[in-house]
């Protein structure tokens, strides 16, 4: 699997499927650079409807751009759209939280359902976590709700007004990941970037590797089990 992320939530995922890539878009926000020339995109993936998720405006050159691709969002998100961006009702595909779909040769299983609280006077919006092939990479949306299935590579939030860093470090330490990902990172200022992800390191289960990607450009993951921070020189 290679991975690209262009910015807050939004990533890039190529899988293998048969002698083909399938290409999965996740969050296309406004927060994130970069993405709206993309071509062979086969599915975007919305969370939820909150701005730097899902940029409508956007998402509808993107769609033009990629005629065959078909956006996976909940009720709330369709909703939301609407006729922003000349996005065509038959291209959207409705899922919510227990639905499992199989795209493109690709399993997506939704998991969660509802946003983190930010606080208790504002209204908690639903939120789509989606599981893909059977745990080979999470993208939990706005919330950090523990999955049943083993997670090898999980997209972390580190950063946002429904979070602390603490959170994000039970959350990873629950999950366990071989290898995680800090994603959800445009609100705060690269010291305060440098600083969560320097917790998060020292702080993760010692199976766990924090990877960090260099924007807009395609990483392959690695394959093998990262050393372990024990063994570490």
């Amino acid at each position: 699997m290679d991975l690209t992320h262009y910015g807050h939530a939004c990533v890039l995922a190529e899988l293998p499927v048969g002698e083909r890539t399938v290409r999965l878009l996740f969050d296309p926000g406004t927060y994130s650079a970069d993405f709206d020339s993309l071509l062979g995109i086969d599915v975007v993936l919305i969370t939820h409807a909150h701005p730097d998720h899902l940029d409508g405006e956007r998402l509808g050159r993107l769609l033009a751009n990629n005629p065959e691709a078909e956006v996976v969002l909940g009720a709330h998100c369709q909703a939301t759209l609407g006729d922003q961006g000349g996005i065509a009702q038959d291209r959207m595909r409705v899922v919510g939280p227990g639905d499992k779909v199989r795209l493109r040769g690709v399993d997506v299983e939704v998991v969660g359902g509802e946003h983190a609280c930010i606080h208790s006077e504002l209204p908690i919006v639903p939120n789509n976590g989606y599981l893909i092939n059977g745990g080979s990479l999470l993208h939990p949306g706005d919330a950090l709700d523990e999955v049943s299935a083993p997670v090898d590579v999980l997209l972390l939030p580190i950063g946002g007004p429904w979070m602390k860093i603490g959170e994000g470090v039970d959350y990873l330490r629950a999950v366990a990941p071989r290898l995680a990902v800090p994603i959800h990172q445009a609100g705060l200022a690269p010291i305060h970037q440098n600083m969560h992800c320097s917790l998060l390191r020292d702080l993760a289960p010692a199976e766990t590797e924090l990877l960090l990607l260099e924007h807009g450009v395609s990483q392959p993951l690695p394959t093998s089990s990262p050393q372990s921070k024990e063994d570490s020189p």
